[in-house]
């Protein structure tokens, strides 16, 4: 989790942040659209796919993270409606 940290800080220092993972745009625009999320929700998804990406030591998102992330979103999304 330190080194996580660490990652993070560094990456908010350099500017780059969040970046879009052009590779699967496509998987993350087909799982918007079925789970009917709006824009906000896809940074959130990249957000938190950035940080498990941190936690593993991965320089890159993978399409693995995202999913891990978006069953996190669907998680929360049904625990909201019931």
């Amino acid at each position: 989790m330190i080194k996580a940290h660490i990652l993070n800080r560094k990456r908010r220092k350099s500017k780059r942040g969040t970046q879009r993972v052009k590779k699967y745009d496509k998987l993350l625009e087909l799982s918007m659209t079925k789970l009917g999320l709006y824009a906000r929700a896809y940074d959130r998804i990249l957000k938190v796919a950035r940080t498990i990406a941190d936690i593993e030591g991965s320089e890159q998102i993978t399409k693995t993270h995202l999913l891990e992330s978006l069953s996190y979103r669907t998680l929360d999304r049904n625990s909201w409606l019931g």
